[in-house]
C-alpha cells in the first residue's frame, strides 16, 4: 500500500482510509542516506517516457533456394532501422507501417546511391504519379517512380535514365510478373563515399 501511495503521491492513511490529507506534500519521506524529501518530489520517477527512437524491421531480398535465380522479399530478423519517432509522427505514418531496405543497384543514381538504407511506409500503397515506392517485382526488391497511365498501365521510371529507361506494364503483365507496390519510401540515408584529401600533407 505504501508503494502504491507513493505511486500516485498521495497520502497513504488517505488511501486507506478515505481520511486525511490526500496530497502527499505534507508527507516526508526517507531516502538511502536518511534525508527527508517532499513526497510529491518523487512523482516524477514514475513517468513512463517513451523511447525517442522507433526500430523498424528490415526488409530485404534473398534466393529462394540454393542454386537458383528466383528471388523474393523477407523479413531479416538479424537487423533493424532506428529513425526517430518525430519523424513517422510528423509524416502521419503508422509505426507498425513502417519498415527498412537497402537501394539494390545504380538504378536511383545520383538521388539514392547503390546500397543506401530506405525506409518505407507500407501503409501508403496507392500511387501518387512521380512519388518513390518500393516494389516487389516476381521476387526482386525495386525502387521506383511510379505513375499510373490509362488503362489501369504502371510505368516504371529510374533517376537514372540514361542507363536505364522507362517500363511500362500493362495490366495482364502486372498479374503475370506478380508486381506489387510494398510501399511509399520517405526516407533514404546518403553517405559520401569520398573522403576529401588534405591540400596540405
Amino acid at each position: 500500500m505504501e508503494e502504491v501511495a507513493r505511486k500516485l503521491s498521495v497520502n497513504s492513511d488517505w488511501l486507506k482510509t478515505g481520511e486525511g490529507l490526500k496530497d502527499a506534500r505534507h508527507l516526508r519521506l526517507l531516502d538511502d542516506s536518511g534525508n527527508t524529501f517532499d513526497a510529491q518530489a518523487i512523482r516524477g520517477v514514475y513517468t513512463v517516457v517513451e523511447p525517442i527512437d522507433i526500430e523498424l524491421p528490415f526488409y530485404k531480398e534473398v534466393i529462394t533456394a540454393p542454386g537458383s535465380n528466383k528471388t523474393h522479399v523477407i523479413e531479416d530478423r538479424e537487423q533493424c532501422l532506428r529513425l526517430p519517432r518525430s519523424h513517422l509522427d510528423f509524416l502521419e505514418i503508422n509505426h507498425t507501417d513502417a519498415i527498412g531496405a537497402a537501394m539494390i543497384g545504380n538504378s536511383m543514381a545520383e538521388k539514392i546511391d547503390d546500397g543506401s538504407t530506405l525506409a518505407i511506409d507500407r501503409g501508403l500503397t496507392q500511387i501518387v504519379d512521380g512519388e518513390i515506392y518500393a516494389i516487389e517485382h516476381d521476387g526482386m526488391l525495386r525502387i521506383k517512380y511510379l505513375h499510373r497511365l490509362p488503362g489501369n498501365s504502371l510505368r516504371l521510371r529510374s533517376h537514372n535514365r540514361a542507363d536505364y529507361p522507362d517500363e511500362i506494364f500493362r495490366p495482364a503483365q502486372i498479374e503475370e510478373q506478380n508486381i506489387r507496390v510494398l510501399g511509399w519510401v520517405f526516407w533514404w540515408s546518403t553517405l559520401n563515399k569520398r573522403r576529401p584529401p588534405l591540400p596540405f600533407l
